[in-house]
Parts: structure tokens; sequence; C-alpha cells
């Protein structure tokens, strides 16, 4: 790493003075909004910096490279080094008293609260570090930075992800259960009230469908371990998808009555979604590979039509529905698009929007030489100019603003959504891929008002005036006719979804024992449903969910459900506080 200016001489320089914040007034809201030009001239180092991003969310290690990177040299003169959470690396940077420069936790749970207490991350409020460098997150961001101070024992280390502007609002769904709309349309629309049902429609349509864009073999799913926690991912994200109930330790929380369901709750929701992903194996509708390829694998499966079916919006449509796969076909049929099919029992979960954030948290390393340079990066990130860029690309050259404050995807911009693999243009080198957000964390909510829009739209691109047109070809046609929506967010909310509300809960510490107990329990759950997931039978799926079960009691399951029962209980408290607007 280049080493430029000391943390020392920055906080003697900030005394100097640091160039003024400008503040534009927000149209009609009378809120204040950072000009994104406005970066502080005193923290941008001579000498390109490298700065350590130890990140618990990242699919990716190394270098940030394509356009994203290119902004960071532009704006900041920075380069960011990813350093992705594999095993043993929060363990070894703990024990070295160094995480990183920025740090970005997957929760605000144990291994968050371990660093605070080990003095491992910086006060914000440190020299007026929040108030000089992270003017914008101050202004705009209080209610998140004081469920951090309460948090962390009245300390500020940072703020979670998602953050809205309005609590009454909802979150577009991510659980769209999305489904290849073509073929369900040859096969003639069959109901689909439950999981079975489900089931015997991905049957028909691996034999309409048997090999992909590149002649392998397709399947219902391609799923990866990648993102497991408590529990394997695609399992307890199927139950939030099916039941509403939202992943809470390990086990399943109901938001409208408080009732905490354990992962191995006999006919639970867990174990009743961990059968269905042995189904698919059982029928060849789920790819072999699954439990030992990455994210990356799968995603390739998705966009070469490899797979008919995704729970998530991001890992269905997102990377399926290319302009090349859903035109219309020479002899005048539909082309191919995974659009959503909500099973009609399905209660999927809608997440309430929380002026607090989330549990995923931006903070600063305590030993970072460079604290007011991290800050000013943060609180760019936290900018509507910001937002925006790491979610669609460079402004002026993949979306922008009209006269009226409209805005508009360009042509470049609109081709990266429809297809990541879009060469870039405009000097930025690479695909859209290659350049995208490698810290993959969030800091507005993607459905919350853009401060900067005097019209009042949101980061979504799917709801700007801009992207409200007729359908452009014959399946997208078809599923609007179908469903009586334009948008794939309007059609989720026509089921009986389930509402989790925003609040400002956050997940207790647990003592060191108790820490022990829930590793040993949670990769004994984890081992054990994926080896049930590859059961060659019903008998031999149960044989395991079984044994799973002994072995989870054994190392002490009693005492995480009992911590996580307690948990339920704060929790469903919080929720009616805020929806008692308290």
């Amino acid at each position: 790493m280049t080493k430029t200016i000391s943390r020392r001489e920055f906080l003697k320089g900030s005394a100097a003075g640091v160039v003024g914040v400008a503040l534009s007034s927000f149209i009609g809201g009378g809120v204040t909004a950072l000009a994104s030009d406005d970066i502080p001239a005193d923290v941008i180092p001579e000498s390109t910096v490298t700065l350590n991003v130890y990140d618990q969310l990242a699919n990716y290690s190394g270098e940030q490279i394509g356009w994203f990177g290119q902004i960071m040299l532009e704006k900041f003169n920075v380069k960011l080094n990813i350093i992705d959470d594999q095993d043993g690396v929060y363990e070894s940077r703990m024990e070295s008293g160094d995480l990183g420069d920025i740090v970005i936790w997957g929760s605000d749970g144990d291994e968050y609260l371990e660093a605070v207490n080990q003095g491992l991350l910086f006060d914000w409020e440190d020299e007026d570090l929040l108030s000089e460098y992270g003017p914008y997150i101050l202004e705009h961001m209080e209610p998140a930075l004081e469920k951090n101070r309460n948090l962390s024992g009245g300390t500020i280390y940072g703020y979670g992800f998602d953050v809205a502007v309005d609590a009454d609002d909802t979150q577009d769904a991510m659980y769209t259960w999305d489904l290849r709309w073509d073929l369900y349309a040859q096969l003639g629309y069959p109901e689909i009230n439950n999981l079975d049902d489900l089931l015997e429609v991905l049957i028909q349509m691996k034999e309409l469908c048997p090999t992909d864009d590149n002649g392998n073999a397709t399947y219902a799913m391609s799923i990866f371990p990648d993102w497991d926690g408590d529990m394997v991912m695609y399992v307890k994200s199927l139950a939030t998808a099916y039941y509403g109930y939202d992943e809470f330790g390990i086990g399943l929380y109901d938001p409208e009555n408080g009732v905490y369901h354990n992962a191995l709750e006999e006919d639970g929701p867990y174990l009743t979604t961990l059968r269905f992903y042995n189904k698919l194996y059982q029928n060849g509708l789920l790819n072999p590979d699954s439990m030992t390829q990455t994210y990356d694998n799968a995603c390739e499966d998705y966009q070469n039509g490899g797979a008919f079916f995704n729970i998530f919006n991001f890992l269905g449509e997102s990377m399926y529905n290319t302009d090349a796969h859903m035109a219309d076909k020479e002899d005048g049929s539909m082309g191919g698009a995974l659009y959503p099919r909500v099973p009609n029992e399905a209660r999927p979960i809608i997440y309430g929007q929380t002026i607090y954030g989330g549990n995923r948290i931006w903070s600063i390393g305590e030993n970072t030489e460079y604290p007011e340079l991290c800050m000013a990066i943060l609180n760019w990130l936290s900018t509507p100019e910001g937002r925006l860029t790491f979610e669609y690309g460079p402004q002026d050259v993949c979306w922008y603003y009209d006269e009226e404050g409209y805005l508009y995807l360009t042509e470049l911009g609109a081709s990266c959504k429809a297809d990541v693999n879009t060469e870039m243009s405009d000097g930025y080198s690479g695909t859209f891929d290659d350049g995208s957000f490698k810290m993959n964390n969030t800091t507005w909510a993607l459905d919350t008002i853009n401060l900067d829009s005097p019209v009042g739209e949101t980061y979504n691109y799917q709801k700007w005036a801009s992207q409200q047109t007729e359908a452009s070809t014959l399946v997208e046609a078809d599923w609007r006719e179908w469903s009586g929506c334009t948008t794939f967010d309007a059609y989720v909310k026509t089921s009986d979804y389930m509402l989790s509300p925003g609040t400002d809960y956050s997940t207790s510490a647990k003592s060191d024992e108790l820490q022990t107990t829930w590793s040993q329990v949670t990769n004994c759950i984890k081992n054990g449903s994926w080896n049930a997931i590859y059961a060659d039978s019903d008998e031999a799926f149960d044989e395991i969910v079984a044994q799973m079960t002994t072995d989870a009691y054994d190392y002490g399951f009693d005492e995480c459900i009992e911590f996580q029962e307690n948990e339920a209980t704060l929790r469903h408290e919080a929720e009616e506080r805020a929806l008692a607007g308290e």
C-alpha cells in the first residue's frame, strides 16, 4: 500500500477547514441534500491509496475492478481490496487486531459485538469524524446512527443497510417465485396451489425443455452453499417465501404473532422445505453440483437457461431475462422469460422499510491510517448519487435526470440491467458485471425516496415513470394479461403476503459458551441438511433428519432454542412499538 498522509496529519489538516459542504433544498419536502461533488478536498490523497475492505457479504476477493474501481480512482484516488469472509478469516483478523480499513458486517450480532468489545472499530464521533466527513449520513440517517449507538454501548461505530426515509413504506418484493413463463404457458397455465403442485409443474417443464442454451441438462433449480449461515440458505429462504416466516437464528419467526419455529420442529417450516429440495433431487430437478458449486456457477446456469425456477428476483429474472431470451421467435411464438408465479397458498414475506436500517453494518476499522478517507467514501455511497451509481453504473453514462428531475436509464444502462455481461463504454472498461459493486451492501433501501428527486421517485428503476411502458415482447404481454399487473412487485402484493415491519430490534449478545454450542449446532444442521437434500429415498431422508436432530440436541440445541425464544419476545415487542408508531 502506498501511504500518503498519516491519520495525525489528516486530523491536523481538518482543523484548517474542510471544503464547505454545499447544501441544496430538496424540493417540496424541506429536506436538505449534500451536493454529491462536495467531497472534502483535504481527504483526497496525492498518491493512490489501497484500502482493505473486510466484507462478510462479499462474493468476491481481490481488487475492485472495472467501472466502479475507476470511479473510486476518479473521485477518491483509492483502490479497494475486497477481503471476503472465508473460513478462518474473521478469527485471524481479530487475532491480528486489524480488521481492515472499511469493515462490512453480515449481521449486527456476536462477531460485530465482539469487535466492539475489543476496541477494533473506529468511533465515528472521535475528532468530529462523522460531522466533518460524513455530513450526509449525519443529517439524513440519524435514527440508524442512534440504533447503532444503542447497540454498541453508547458509541456510534457505523449504521445498518437499507435505510428508509419513511417508516410507513414497504420494500419491493424480493421473494417473487420466478418461473419460466414461456414453458408455463405451453403447459396451459396449470394451477399451482402448493409446493406439491409446483413440483409437478417443474417435472413437466423439464420434459418440454431438457437442455439449456449450450446443450447441457436443465434442472428446476441450481443452488449453492456460499450464503449458508445458521441454516442452509436456500432451505430457510423457501420457508420465508412460502410461509412468510423470517429467518431468525436457527429457525424462523412468524411476524404476525411472534412465534418462533426452530429449524428442527417436526413438520415445521424448515424441515418441510428441506423435503421439497430432496424431492427435486430425487426427480432429477436439482443440479447435482449444488452442494459444491459457487454462487457464480449457479448464476451461469440461470443465465444460460439451465434452471426454470428461483424464489429470488435477483437470482431469477435478473439473470435470465435478456433481450435475446425474451425476443419473439421467428415462428411468432413467445420467447423465454422468468416471471413471478406465486403458489396460491404461499404467503411471501414483504419487509417494511425501516428508518433504523437493517443488521448489515458499515463500519471503519480502528487501526486504519485513513479514517477520514473511509468516512468520506461511506458518506458518498450514502448520497443519492452514490446509491444510484453503485446500483446502475456511472451517472450520465448509465443513468441521468431529465430537466424535470425524472430518472432515466441510458441505452447502455438499460442494456446493463437486461444483461450484466454488457460491455461498458465512455472510457469505462470491461463488462458491467466485471465492475459491479463488489462490496455487496446497500446504504439507502432500493424502494425508499431519493432525496435528490424533485418528483419523489425512489432508487428502484422499475418504479420510475420512464420505465412505465407497454409490453415490448409477447412473453411480457402474456404475463401481464395473466397477472393483471405491470410490475412484479404489484403482482406479488396481490397475494396474501406476510408483513414484517421494520424495527430497531438487534440481536442480543451470546455468552462464549453459547457461541461454542451455537457453532456446533449450526454446523450439524447445515451438514445434515445438505446430506438430506441428496438422500436417494424418502426413507433415507427421514433417517438423515432423525440423526441430524439427535446430534443437534446432543450438542445443546435446547440452549439455542431457549435463547432464540427470548429473542422472539424482544423482536415482537419492537414490532408492536413500530406498528403503534412509537
